[in-house]
């Protein structure tokens, strides 16, 4: 185990949340001991459980600390746009009591642990603790430079590339929290999830999947996603991780 994420653990239990921060920012021990505390009472929450619904009243912070999360809109008649993927260590929504009403649904798409963080309390700790306030604001540039690029993959890339687009994000995101290994991770998404979040049918995200099989550049085994070839589907996808602002990855 590395110094760094030796740092990250309390009692054996690893926090993303921190992991992150340390990221962006140096992180003090007053820092990383009320990161802490404030996710140490995550709860365990179904796959495909709604957290927050949009039209809602909203006034907590929901921490991911594990599993993966997404936001998503969805239409009257059930098609569905999911918008961005909440891994580990990722909050939602900082300045949620700005607004009246949650304009997206927060769910869980795998088993996850959840905190939920009064938004009062996450104030205070803002206010108190310089280094991780600022932390969570580049954390919040970044989601909506993510939601910049997804628009980008949507509307300008092929369906064979919006897939390796977003595997190589995924990747990237997940090992930067110490969630994956050089050239694998997660994937609970289903092929009909992976529709809604690349805009495609599922028989396009099925034959993409194919395709990129075939070319020996991924291998899918249950929820596991291994890249087999780095370098050649980061070239199918043109993915530059800068936008992720991820330090000293070789995925960048």
């Amino acid at each position: 185990m590395s110094r760094n994420r030796i740092s990250n653990t309390v009692e054996g239990v690893f926090n993303p949340l921190v992991q992150k921060l340390e990221g962006f920012v140096t992180l003090d021990e007053a820092d990383r001991d009320v990161l802490h505390r404030i996710t140490a009472f995550a709860r365990d929450v179904p796959a495909r459980t709604n957290l927050a619904r949009e039209g809602e009243p909203h006034h907590d912070i929901v921490l991911v600390t594990e599993g993966i999360g997404c936001r998503f809109k969805q239409r009257a008649n059930g098609a569905r746009q999911i918008t961005a993927y909440l891994v580990p260590g990722d909050t939602c929504d900082l300045d949620i009591t700005l607004l009246n009403r949650l304009d997206h649904t927060i769910a869980t798409l795998s088993a996850c642990k959840v905190a939920r963080i009064p938004a009062p309390a996450l104030r205070e700790i803002m206010e108190n603790h310089p280094a991780i306030a600022r932390g969570l604001r580049i954390s919040a540039l970044i989601d909506e430079a993510t939601l910049r690029e997804w628009l980008v993959n949507i509307g300008c890339r092929s369906a064979l590339e919006r897939i390796a687009h977003l595997f190589c994000e995924l990747l990237v995101r997940l090992r930067a929290v110490g969630l994956a290994t050089e050239d694998s991770c997660d994937l609970p998404m289903t092929q009909h999830e992976l529709a809604d979040t690349t805009g495609m049918t599922t028989v396009h995200v099925n034959r993409s999947l194919q395709e990129l099989r075939r070319r020996g550049l991924i291998e899918l085994k249950g929820k596991n996603l291994k890249i087999l070839d780095w370098s050649r589907l980061k070239s199918l996808a043109e993915f530059k991780a800068g936008y992720l602002r991820v330090e000293g990855q070789a995925a960048s």
